[in-house]
């Protein structure tokens, strides 16, 4: 498969060397550092693009990838507000679209037990729950991609909860999230459900980037060839009754 890919920081540089030992071929790279460009014939010759830039770019980026009809992958986080207008043009333009706060398979198991254990939790009130997720010092939003999704999940689950927010003094159906910036840790993210007298508690911690990348990469490879705005519980759905099948 050939790759284009929007974004060279050291998610894009782990992409390309992941994406190069399963076989596939980077024919781009977009970069304020590079010379290559969406508009070039390079690019324009890819099978999809993998995207992770700034919220400041993703839109427009996924706008222009819509346009010349190119499948995108895509990992940036913080423009979500406007995924309804990202949505309305992909639809519009027939495209491919495969967007995840995080790709990684680690990851998505652990939105699927997130929202397994609230379920669980639902009949015992005593347990309240509260979210922590620490990230690299270079990482400047807050909370994480990861944390809001997981927090949604959860909401979406509870009986308790009606939202979230940072702010520890909160109504008590409010999910609290805290953050912590420490270091190069790549990504931890850790929910409590707490009662007086003991705790339950799950937790991912990513030990370096190759997970995210790997499972872009995976993203990329079951998205070629698929129309519409696709999600990872669809893909996760498919490993996992691959998985189930053999």
């Amino acid at each position: 498969m050939k790759i284009a890919l929007i974004g060279y920081g050291k998610m894009g540089r782990a992409i390309e060397r992941i994406a190069r030992d399963r076989g596939h071929e980077i024919v781009a790279i977009v970069d304020m550092d590079t010379k290559d460009s969406i508009d070039s014939e390079a690019f324009r010759s890819a099978d999809i693009a993998i995207e992770f830039t700034s919220p400041q770019s993703a839109v427009d980026n996924y706008m222009k990838l819509f346009a010349i009809g190119m499948p995108v992958v895509s990992g940036s986080t913080g423009w979500t507000a406007r995924m309804e207008e990202v949505t309305a043009a992909c639809e519009k333009a027939g495209g491919t679209f495969l967007w995840s706060s995080n790709f990684s398979v680690g990851v998505n198991l652990f939105f699927r037990l997130n929202k397994f254990l609230t379920r669980l939790m639902n009949p015992f009130p005593q347990y309240h729950p509260r979210m922590k997720e620490i990230h690299h010092i270079h990482k400047l939003d807050h909370p994480s991609g990861t944390a809001i999704t997981l927090a949604e999940g959860l909401i979406a689950e509870s009986i308790m909860m009606n939202g979230w927010s940072e702010d520890p003094v909160s109504a008590p159906d409010t999910l609290i999230i805290d953050h912590e910036r420490e270091g190069e840790v790549p990504g931890t993210h850790i929910i409590s459900w707490e009662s007086e007298v003991d705790a339950i508690t799950i937790e991912h911690r990513a030990k370096s980037r190759e997970g995210f990348a790997r499972g872009a990469v995976l993203a990329a490879e079951w998205a070629a060839g698929r129309k519409g705005v696709l999600t990872m519980d669809e893909m996760m759905n498919d490993l996992l009754k691959q998985n189930i099948e053999e």
